[in-house]
């Protein structure tokens, strides 16, 4: 215990820099990844076939493919296939290729949600913004967005929980985020070997994080309530 103790310091400043890592990882993934996924919803649901059946085609594979081996062929393909790293080395490159590779997991689920809910606005609600002398623009924006997004905040907000936990899988190209940081003390980072409690300490992170953004997704799911 007093060894612990000694070490803790230590592995808390690591365990944040790591969180740090995870934090950013997040929040690029869905900034990119929330106007990408409208954009391919609109494919999919484009009455343009071609566009159509290859918005279709790239969710199927993304969706039916593990969001590992996304990673490792997004961060290698280039390097060992085409002999052109083009995510060069280094921490920054890592994490260049891991947020491509969530940005493009997380649009395709995104995709998703945002097309049923659009489809799941009445059709008569659009009917009735024509006979009113609107655009579709403006009836896609006063209308149409306005309800989807109050049917889209639940299942959206499970997705956003999940990438939370996601952001774990990118320490397979060895991205240092939080769980690379914590397993790394049972291989002698910082001079200390043979430790595992650092890596349970990672999942207070995770709990933490996840219960304030529980908490602000509720919130603004009942801001949206209005739409009942």
């Amino acid at each position: 215990m007093e060894q612990m103790m000694e070490q803790m310091p230590i592995v808390v400043h690591a365990l944040n820099i790591g969180f740090l890592q995870t934090l950013k990882l997040f929040f690029v993934t869905l900034i990119g990844a929330f106007p990408l996924g409208l954009v391919i919803a609109f494919g999919s649901m484009s009455g343009f076939k071609p566009l159509s059946y290859f918005a279709k085609l790239v969710v199927w594979i993304i969706r039916g493919t593990p969001l590992m081996i996304q990673l490792l062929i997004i961060y290698y393909f280039p390097g060992l296939v085409l002999h052109n790293p083009i995510w060069g080395s280094g921490e920054s490159g890592r994490f260049l290729a891991a947020s491509v590779s969530f940005i493009l997991n997380y649009a395709c689920y995104f995709s998703e949600i945002y097309r049923g809910g659009i489809q799941g606005v009445p059709v008569g609600q659009e009917e009735a913004g024509l006979v009113l002398g609107m655009t579709k623009s403006q009836i896609f924006f006063k209308i149409t967005l306005l309800q989807m997004i109050k049917r889209i905040v639940p299942p959206m907000s499970n997705e956003i929980i999940t990438l939370v936990k996601d952001t774990s899988l990118a320490r397979i190209i060895a991205l240092q985020e939080i769980i690379w940081a914590g397993q790394a003390f049972m291989k002698g980072s910082y001079g200390i070997s043979g430790a595992i409690w650092p890596l349970f300490f990672t999942a207070v992170y995770y709990l933490i994080f996840n219960g304030i953004l529980t908490v602000l997704l509720g919130r603004l799911e009942e801001k949206l309530n209005y739409f009942r």
